[in-house]
């Protein structure tokens, strides 16, 4: 590949990126164009590094990386988990920590633990199957859904649900709670096989650097 070419890097849209980007800013990667609530832009560069950025939703993320569309990633774990994509998962930047979990509500223990069939509603269906299917061998009828997922089991359309917890609030307001934590969860920077190969040199240097900037943030 070419001496003077661009490294490409995906972010996640919203918290993730916000964070990742102080992430790089403390090791003088800056791109001050992309801190504009009001642009309009996609495409965002740093000519002196020779970095692009550009902001994408976070299930698309792995896509581009896997594709070579981007060489660099940095989305959560759960996307990658979700996606299954074919690439390197190179660092854990341990920002926006939380977990995968079962939940619902207290009754749902005892099917939990006597491995009954139910039925399980998520956004994650991939994460959900591989769990009850591989981890617990517990057939069960995955649900997939896009909204709030709580919802699932108040209503009666599922006994649990397979979702992200952060703080537990949400579910204490609607008298759920955590059942089963499935995996811990946090950012995650992912690169492309090819680019690995290509462009390891600056690649690993890049990924070292946010690795000692994460540790100091956190």
């Amino acid at each position: 590949m070419p001496q003077n070419r661009y490294l490409t890097i995906a972010l996640a849209k919203g918290r993730l990126a916000k964070k990742s980007l102080e992430l790089f800013e403390k090791n003088g990667i800056t791109c001050e164009e992309m801190k504009d609530p009001h642009t309009r832009k996609l495409i965002f560069v740093n000519e002196e590094k020779k970095i692009r950025f550009f902001l994408a939703k976070a299930g698309d993320v792995p896509t581009y990386v896997e594709y070579g569309t981007a060489d660099i990633g940095i989305v959560g774990e759960d996307t990658i988990l979700e996606e299954g994509r074919n690439l390197y998962e190179v660092a854990d930047l341990g920002f926006g920590r939380c977990r995968m979990c079962v939940c619902g509500p207290p009754t749902a223990r005892e099917l939990l633990k006597h491995h009954e069939m139910i039925r399980v509603a998520s956004k994650y269906p991939k994460i959900a199957k591989d769990y009850f299917y591989n981890k617990k061998h517990q057939t069960v009828e995955i649900i997939k859904l896009n909204g709030s997922v709580e919802l699932a089991p108040i209503v009666g359309l599922s006994e649990v649900i397979v979702d992200i917890v952060e703080t537990g609030s949400t579910l204490r307001e609607n008298g759920l709670e955590v059942l089963e934590v499935i995996c811990p969860l946090s950012a995650r920077m992912v690169v492309n096989h090819v680019s690995m190969k290509m462009e390891n040199e600056r690649i690993t240097a890049l990924v070292r650097d946010m690795k000692e900037a994460a540790g100091e943030a956190g």
